[in-house]
């Protein structure tokens, strides 16, 4: 079985509070986007097994598709096995929501494969305790989510934007920079009720905004020049994506989107990619 896994943006990331449980409650916008992950599910074995392309990324318990697996076959109630082999393609550390959309992957695929023996619902129920991001990767459409990322209403207001994404060539710790920051400090010059709209349509002027982005400029200022190219190169938007490394530029229409991606690939240590929302 050959499954396509994709990326994410956030659109929007707000960070509203520190939870008892150790997350944060957040409200966030998350749109899917066509930079994707391959992966393969082998059935001829009888244990599980993920075999990975990229270097940095753990073959073991530490590898969100790996515990799927895990939590998959002890919800079902018979054993099982595959070998979990993913081509990586978006990148490690990236806020790109890489490692979150394959575990939930394994989790479809796997379900697929025993004929729907889990709903939804409890492939939701199990997706929660592997990682914050990836009950939305259980979803289909854009999606407006709060809690610590597991409560969800779809979005409908998102016009077609092409993308550039930069990756800056390194990758940031979620748990690092989460650890860094300062709740009294993230409001800014907008607030939460800004963006707590019932599908209204989206303005990328007023609407774009990550909680997280000064702390990972404190540490990373790289990520200013990604930004700045982005704009120079006339995106009508730039953000960072989730806890980063990756920044988007928002462009309406392919051949600019097209034209700044080349120009900024110039740039030897970046990573570009041209791409588009999953509507």
């Amino acid at each position: 079985m050959i499954i396509l896994s994709p990326a994410k943006i956030n659109l929007f990331l707000y960070v509203t509070g520190k939870r008892q449980d150790g997350y944060h409650n957040v409200v966030t916008l998350m749109s899917k986007i066509g930079i994707y992950d391959r992966i393969r599910l082998d059935f001829a074995i009888n244990t599980i097994r993920v075999k990975c392309s990229h270097d940095d990324v753990p073959e073991d318990i530490n590898n969100l598709a790996f515990r799927a697996a895990i939590l998959f076959y002890k919800a079902y109630g018979k054993k099982g096995g595959a070998l979990i082999r993913i081509d990586k393609q978006i990148p490690v550390g990236a806020g790109l929501g890489g490692g979150s959309s394959n575990a939930a992957a394994v989790l479809k695929g796997l379900n697929s494969y025993y004929g729907f023996p889990l709903t939804n619902d409890e492939l939701v129920f199990l997706s929660l305790s592997i990682g914050t991001d990836v009950p939305f990767f259980l979803q289909c459409k854009p999606a407006l989510a709060r809690g610590k990322g597991e409560i969800f209403e779809p979005f409908k207001g998102l016009p077609q934007y092409y993308l550039v994404i930069v990756y800056p060539g390194f990758g940031v710790s979620t748990k690092e920079i989460y650890k860094k920051l300062n709740l009294g400090l993230t409001k800014g010059t907008k607030t939460i009720n800004k963006v707590c709209f019932n599908n209204e349509y989206f303005d990328a002027y007023k609407h774009l905004h990550n909680d997280l982005e000064n702390v990972v400029l404190l540490c990373y200022p790289e990520i200013k020049c990604v930004k700045k190219a982005l704009i120079n190169h006339g995106a009508k938007g730039v953000l960072m994506s989730g806890s980063g490394s990756s920044v988007f530029g928002l462009f309406s229409k392919f051949r600019k989107a097209s034209d700044a991606a080349i120009s900024i690939s110039k740039n030897s240590k970046w990573r570009i990619f041209l791409s588009n929302l999953l509507l």
